[in-house]
């Protein structure tokens, strides 16, 4: 990537903006929560300043290593924090920047051109929220040394030996403060997801993550020379694509850095994920919007031009050409101004023009040198164009009758009395044995009953029109009152706990899978804001002396047996469905608010494409990345009978 870079990485160009104490009082300002989420973070604080030099073109390798105490080790192979004296104040640069609040390179010092991170507030908010950090640096053939406890130094920046000069880097150990989190252990996956990401977005740079916990360490290392395009290709996986080629557009404009990746498959999700500075930015922005922009508007000019549109045929839609699209748009600038209050959309109005301008042009001259992949998708895009009317007629009919009918309700739902949305919660059932089980057992004033008919149409695999068409879709959509799409209004929603209820095994399991697929491709606002939950039921009814147990998972079943005693005097019944259960047992273990287990579906945004990547790669169409998906995670899913 050619930027201009300044070589003068001194103790100078590091700027202090403010003082460190507000953090330990206040640690969900600076790292969002103090969650499993929050403490993540942490990491993320160190690697982004090791990708900054990466980006400035410093690093080739960066290493994350969980500890078995688990405290995480951070090492690079950059220019080593500066070590002399920072003059503003009086003491080594490497302590302003682990002590003082908004000190980094990043700040108009001059050291960098464009940084990531949480806007620089990394190392001294990492350093405010652990037990203790320690950080070496190689520089200038000396190796230093420092220690920090809670905040505080604890010793002098200290020499304490020698390496070749060409030997440069730094080295930061930190272990979170338990006091401050509700969870200090790291999960290796997540710390995984988000470091194969960072790789993607800085081609490369080689970043490895190894998990020295446990009898058996685990290591995963991640280098991508194609950068962006790889990426595209990974989320592309489950899906065929269109043509083998990754569309890729790449220029500087206006002192703005872009990159685009792009390849159409044989699905209908329009997928783009787009990055500044390598953070993502789930709203997306004016970026994003100069890539759309370009993309209509070269698609439709290119198809007029090649009368693949005649002269009457009315434009192509965005959502038409972007119909089965994975795309990457990555940027990176010197001042990025975010907007809204979670800062998830870029504001730079110069960001749009930088977009369209090199992707209008790359991807003109990409369709004339390749016409066969430029008719492959115009095609494509015309086949949607036409599904997409079929939906809008389907639509309006679907409008015009609920105007005319008063909402009117499908014939299978068993509402509740109750019409205060914060007060009701509807029960999705597969099957009618179920359904019939839990309308008798239900609550009535505040449980609502929805009994579907077999496994739901995988919406994966299906364009609007006929999810419009699908009769257990439609109860879903009526039933919840919120609409989908465009249509999509939060405020309409009907029932604050969506409960999607199936048996406990590998049908119940795919039931639920195509259910959440339905809910996060149409109505992804349910998930994020906390409606969708999925019930547990019961694995095991355990009998003995007219005394009864039930049991959720094989440990809570052994536990039980330890205590009661292990004989033939049980009666151990193992659940296969819920239909197997009578009225007042699906209440005691499944319904009852008092005693049931629900678990709420979360999803995180900075986690979109990984999201995106796990449905496409379980409900489209290639077996292969489907069955290696299993295998790895296979050890994480409990009492699937198979």
């Amino acid at each position: 990537m050619s930027q201009e870079v300044n070589q003068e990485y001194g103790a100078d160009q590091i700027q202090i903006l403010e003082g460190l104490e507000a953090v330990r009082k206040r640690p969900g300002m600076y790292i969002g929560s103090t969650s499993e989420r929050g403490l993540h973070h942490l990491v993320y604080e160190i690697v982004d300043n090791a990708v900054d030099e990466a980006l400035a073109g410093f690093c080739t390798h960066i290493q994350v290593t969980i500890n078995p105490d688990n405290s995480i080790t951070v090492v690079d192979d950059g220019r080593g924090i500066p070590t002399g004296i920072n003059s503003k104040a009086g003491i080594p640069a490497v302590e302003v920047v682990f002590t003082v609040l908004h000190a980094g390179g990043k700040f108009g010092g001059g050291g960098y051109k464009v940084s990531g991170g949480l806007h620089g507030v990394g190392a001294s908010v990492v350093n405010a929220l652990s037990n203790w950090v320690e950080v070496e640096i190689k520089r200038e053939g000396k190796i230093f040394k420092q220690r920090y406890e809670r905040g505080k130094t604890m010793y002098a920046l200290k020499e304490i030996g020698t390496c070749p000069v060409e030997e440069t880097g730094t080295k930061v150990t930190f272990l979170p403060d338990e006091t401050i989190f509700e969870t200090t252990i790291f999960d290796f996956k997540t710390l995984k997801v988000r470091l194969r990401e960072t790789a993607f977005l800085t081609k490369g740079l080689r970043i490895t993550l190894t998990d020295k916990r446990g009898d058996e360490p685990r290591e995963e290392s991640f280098h991508y020379e194609g950068g962006i395009k790889e990426f595209v290709q990974y989320i592309n996986r489950g899906n065929e694509a269109l043509y083998d080629e990754v569309i890729y557009c790449e220029g500087t404009r206006d002192n703005i850095y872009v990159e685009v990746a792009m390849q159409h498959n044989d699905g209908f999700q329009d997928q783009a994920y787009s990055y500044v500075n390598n953070i993502v930015t789930p709203e997306g922005g004016t970026h994003l919007t100069g890539f759309r922009g370009a993309l209509t508007k070269v698609f439709n000019k290119y198809a007029r031009d090649n009368k693949i549109l005649k002269d009457s045929d009315p434009q192509l839609d965005g959502d038409d050409i972007r119909e089965g699209l994975t795309a990457i748009i990555s940027i990176k600038i010197e001042e990025p101004q975010f907007e809204g209050q979670t800062k998830q959309k870029l504001g730079n109005s110069e960001a749009r023009g930088a977009v369209d301008a090199i992707v209008s042009e790359q991807l003109t001259w990409f369709l004339e040198q390749n016409p066969t992949i430029a008719k492959n998708i115009c095609e494509k895009s015309l086949l949607a164009q036409r599904a997409r009317e079929a939906a809008r007629k389907a639509r309006d009919l679907t409008r015009r009758k609920t105007a005319l009918e008063g909402m009117s309700l499908p014939g299978k739902l068993a509402d509740c009395s109750d019409k205060d949305p914060k007060n009701c919660e509807i029960f999705i059932v597969e099957g009618d044995s179920a359904g019939g089980s839990a309308k008798k057992a239900r609550s009535r004033a505040t449980q609502a009953i929805l009994p579907l008919r077999g496994k739901i149409l995988n919406v994966e695999k299906a364009r609007e029109d006929r999810i419009y068409g699908n009769a257990e879709i439609k109860a879903m959509i009526t039933a919840f009152g919120t609409g989908i799409h465009e249509d999509f209004d939060i405020s309409k929603l009907r029932y604050h706990k969506i409960i999607i209820m199936t048996d406990a095994d590998v049908d119940g399991a795919h039931i639920a899978t195509l259910m959440l697929t339905f809910l996060y491709r149409f109505m992804p606002e349910l998930i994020k804001q906390g409606y969708v939950y999925l019930a547990t039921p019961p694995l095991y009814k355990l009998e003995k002396n007219k005394k009864v147990w039930y049991a959720y998972s094989d440990e809570e079943l052994n536990k039980i047996l330890t205590e009661v005693g292990r004989d033939n005097n049980n009666k151990i019944q193992r659940y296969k469905g819920l239909g197997e259960m009578d009225a007042e047992q699906l209440w005691e273990t499944t319904m009852d608010p008092e005693k049931r287990i629900l678990k709420r579906v979360v999803i995180d945004d900075e986690d979109a494409s990984e999201i995106n990547v796990t449905f496409s790669t379980l409900m489209g169409d290639k077996v292969e990345p489907r069955r290696e998906f299993i295998e790895q995670n296979a050890k994480y899913v409990q009492n699937l009978d198979i």
